[in-house]
């Protein structure tokens, strides 16, 4: 794997030269992983010599209140953020916050993936579908076999009030007209438990605590690699995906430097080197990694961030009502 991102880092540099003479410092934050997110700078670094990154890690949440602290105290720090959510760059957008960068290429991505106006980029795909025990009695296809008796208090979910992949899946699966809110409304019938983030629903499943669940794509296959009696399931209606988006922030100290760390991160070797972390790569012309079908094949859910940004509460307050808080 390491020579496959040097392998990335390399094309990188023969592929944009024109980015070799920026230069300086540049603050980003992230809510990637630690290894995730020193794999990422130190391939930016390598192919622009030039700029010196340095990067806080935390969760989107905190990342979001120390953005802010430092906004309300004049002294915001960050030139990027590279975060888990569109919804929360929806907000940042339209607050403002975001400087956008027209120049950027996106013409090989698919509509719907990138911000329209250039204020956010997705860098990768991570999509949630159904993941299940390999001993479960219904093998789903399609989320309409969760209403199958079999399912019945043997299903689990991440809450979306713990979660911003859980709650982009609400949406985009709600949204479905032959599935709507009446599929959640069946769950909750059915003694589906919605609790914590992704974590908790990998730990029931494999364990056979729960039969079936709501899951990130990458954790269910690589805990399958390792064994895991568990299988991953791109239900035929589609996936809800978690892009992890880049933008720059308004007011960058930067803004060159901040400029070529995006076109890095969705030219067609950024998008490699994601895939070589193990994630989809947002990159139609990208392979996808080990474990995952064919990129062509995967139906991504339609889903408009500023809707869910406007809708968040009344969307959460319904999940509440059905399931709890």
């Amino acid at each position: 794997m390491h020579r496959l991102i040097l392998s990335a880092v390399a094309a990188l540099a023969l592929a944009s030269g024109a980015q070799a003479e920026v230069a300086g410092k540049l603050v980003l934050y992230t809510s990637q992983p630690n290894e995730d997110a020193q794999k990422t700078v130190d391939a930016f670094m390598a192919a622009n010599p030039g700029v010196t990154v340095e990067w806080v890690r935390d969760g989107t949440p905190k990342i979001m209140a120390k953005f802010r602290a430092e906004l309300a105290a004049g002294a915001p720090q960050a030139d990027v953020l590279l975060i888990a959510d569109s919804v929360t760059m929806e907000g940042l957008k339209a607050e403002g916050l975001l400087m956008p960068h027209p120049e950027a290429d996106i013409s090989a991505y698919e509509p719907g993936i990138m911000d329209a106006d250039k204020f956010w980029f997705a860098t990768k795909l991570i999509t949630t579908g159904i993941v299940h025990n390999t001993s479960a009695p219904v093998v789903p296809t399609s989320y309409r076999d969760l209403a199958a008796p079999e399912v019945s208090g043997a299903f689990m979910m991440p809450s979306p009030l713990a979660s911003g992949a859980a709650t982009i899946h609400m949406v985009s699966v709600t949204g479905v007209p032959e599935l709507g809110w009446e599929f959640y409304q069946t769950l909750a019938d059915q003694g589906a438990l919605a609790d914590g983030a992704n974590g908790g629903v990998l730990k029931a499943v494999a364990g056979g605590e729960k039969l079936y669940g709501f899951l990130v794509d990458f954790l269910a296959i690589r805990e399958a690699a390792k064994g895991a009696p568990i299988r991953f399931v791109f239900p035929a209606e589609g996936v809800s995906a978690v892009s992890e988006p880049v933008a720059i922030v308004a007011g960058t100290k930067n803004p060159d430097a901040a400029r070529a760390f995006v076109d890095f991160l969705i030219s067609e070797p950024g998008q490699q080197l994601a895939a070589d972390m193990g994630y989809l790569p947002a990159h139609p012309g990208v392979t996808p990694p080990a474990g995952f079908p064919a990129r062509d094949t995967i139906r991504i859910l339609p889903f408009d961030p500023a809707r869910a940004l406007a809708e968040e509460a009344q969307n959460k307050a319904r999940f509440t009502e059905m399931f709890g808080g």
